[in-house]
């Protein structure tokens, strides 16, 4: 009877060790097909997302500009109102670098915008037949803007599309 009980032991050890070696083959992780199917769906989402980001980045930064020119307006009325003239560039309308503010710098305008560029637009103001002029375009034409902007003393802001300055005779925008 020992030899019986012996050769059953041997067999549950045999299976249990069996039953062992199947469990650590399970659990050694994805085959080399699953991780290529998961490196190709990747792939995919990322060639379909990243136009759509830099899309959306862009459109963003042109929303900023058209805002930054509003301000600009703003801070051009303050002028007008201080001074009894609009100011003929964006350093006029932004912090005096002296300190003392007077006509060639109001600090109507935060400094950044004052430099005549922020986020991903350069900005210029200058003197026109009447009043003044503002216009903007893109930093890198195709990466931070697909539009260029132009408007004046009467607030109307004009829209392009295309690398080519935006003027008065440009389409507004809506």
């Amino acid at each position: 009877m020992d030899g019986i009980e012996r050769s059953g032991s041997q067999q549950l050890l045999a299976t249990m060790a069996r039953a062992s070696r199947q469990r650590r083959r399970a659990s050694r992780g994805f085959s080399l097909i699953e991780l290529l199917i998961v490196i190709a769906i990747i792939l995919i989402i990322v060639t379909i997302a990243v136009p759509r980001l830099g899309r959306m980045r862009s459109s963003a930064q042109e929303m900023a500009a058209i805002r930054h020119i509003q301000t600009i307006h703003t801070a051009q009325a303050g002028y007008f109102s201080q001074f009894g003239k609009y100011a003929e560039s964006m350093q006029q309308l932004g912090p005096a670098a002296s300190g003392k503010l007077g006509p060639d710098g109001a600090d109507l305008l935060p400094e950044d915008l004052a430099d005549g560029e922020k986020g991903g637009y350069k900005f210029q103001v200058a003197k026109g037949e009447v009043g003044y002029v503002v216009t903007a375009e893109p930093t890198e034409f195709g990466n931070t803007g697909n539009r260029t902007f132009f408007s004046d003393q009467t607030m109307l802001i004009r829209e392009n599309y295309g690398p080519e300055m935006a003027t008065i005779e440009s389409s507004p925008i809506q």
